[in-house]
């Protein structure tokens, strides 16, 4: 083992299967062997027994998609108004100037202490958690995509102002193409930062979805229901990282080379 040197995808799989394996180990000998009391961590066997509880006897598949569908429609609400804003930031430096300064102040405005508002404003149906999640995104991504648009390569500008491109030209057939591999990584990570503001949202004033089951669980002590609770969130994260992963290599095949 080198530093920086790579490794197989086979080794990459393995290694990353064993570190699940031992943690399953870690936690099943906590909790089975006696050393940690059930009232506050489940054990392996409990977490499943109450998630397909959940998942038969409460409809936990219905909360399941609800908090999908939140998560979705407000993650891509914020990508549809800051990608565009982004790229025009990291384009043209007046623009950059006149935005920069709010996005960086409300970058740092946590999403979840707007929830009292917007439960004021849009009350405590689907747009407001939507709004959660469209705030908690919306700055981050505008500010990572403008970097990332800013940092392209400066002697293909050059170049194609050479060619006798004009800026429409340089705008779509450089700075989009040259920028868009990263911009596709930005929104995989920041799809995760939704899941937490979803979580968030659903814990006030919600009567379903993930954060609605584990809230509930909570009140009744049931620390296997929300285990399982979070696992399912981190599964489906899991799922859609390695699914944004395969999209980006088959959209962007020439970020590879």
């Amino acid at each position: 083992m080198r530093p920086l040197q790579p490794i197989s995808n086979t080794a990459r799989a393995l290694l990353g299967v064993a570190f699940f394996v031992l943690f399953l180990a870690g936690w099943a000998l906590a909790t089975l062997g006696g050393y940690v009391s059930a009232t506050f961590l489940a054990s392996p066997v409990t977490m499943v027994q109450d998630g397909w509880y959940l998942l038969t006897k409460h409809n936990f598949s219905f909360d399941i998609g609800v908090t999908i569908w939140r998560v979705v429609g407000g993650f891509t609400l914020a990508a549809i108004v800051a990608v565009p804003l982004g790229i025009l930031m990291g384009a043209y430096k007046p623009i950059e100037a006149f935005l920069e300064p709010f996005v960086s102040f409300a970058r740092y405005l946590p999403a979840s202490a707007f929830i009292p508002l917007l439960i004021l404003w849009a009350g405590i149906g689907e747009l407001q958690k939507l709004l959660v999640i469209f705030i908690g995104s919306v700055f981050q991504i505008i500010l990572m995509v403008a970097v990332s648009v800013a940092s392209t390569r400066r002697d293909l500008v050059e170049a194609a102002l050479t060619l006798g491109a004009r800026d429409r030209g340089i705008l779509g057939r450089v700075l989009i193409p040259s920028s868009a591999p990263d911009i596709a990584e930005i929104l995989r990570l920041v799809l995760g930062w939704a899941w937490t503001y979803v979580i968030v949202a659903e814990l006030i004033g919600s009567s379903s979805g993930i954060g609605h089951m584990i809230i509930d669980s909570q009140a009744l002590l049931a620390t296997g229901q929300m285990i399982f609770g979070i696992i399912i969130i981190g599964i489906i994260g899991l799922i859609s990282d390695y699914l944004f992963k395969a999209a980006n290599r088959k959209l962007f095949p020439w970020s590879q080379i």
